[in-house]
């Protein structure tokens, strides 16, 4: 069974798994908020910063498990592998997604 993702968190968790900083962000809204660890960061920029940061750190890859639908968000569920501590994870990516974009991104355990 293949699981079928809106393309924008399609286009993340590919350039996600291919670490390729531009491909995750690229579809991001310019004022998009991302959530991960406790910290908020707001902005292309400072999620440019996240995301290198974390890549060069985790070299994380994302196997998607499941998706749902609650509350207007897409919230996605996959075993997370790479160097995190206690790997591989299950983690779930709750993405908002507005005009064609994703606008909110959270990271939870």
């Amino acid at each position: 069974m293949s699981i079928e993702l809106p393309e924008p968190i399609a286009a993340y968790v590919a350039g996600k798994n291919q670490h390729d900083i531009n491909a995750m962000l690229a579809p991001f809204a310019e004022a998009a908020i991302v959530k991960d660890e406790g910290q908020e960061r707001r902005g292309v920029a400072a999620m440019q910063e996240w995301m290198e940061d974390t890549t060069r750190k985790y070299r994380v890859t994302l196997a998607v498990t499941d998706v749902a639908k609650p509350d207007g968000k897409t919230v996605v569920t996959g075993r997370v592998s790479g160097t995190v501590p206690g790997r591989p994870v299950e983690l779930r990516y709750a993405f908002t997604l507005a005009a064609g974009n994703i606008s909110r991104l959270e990271i939870l355990s």
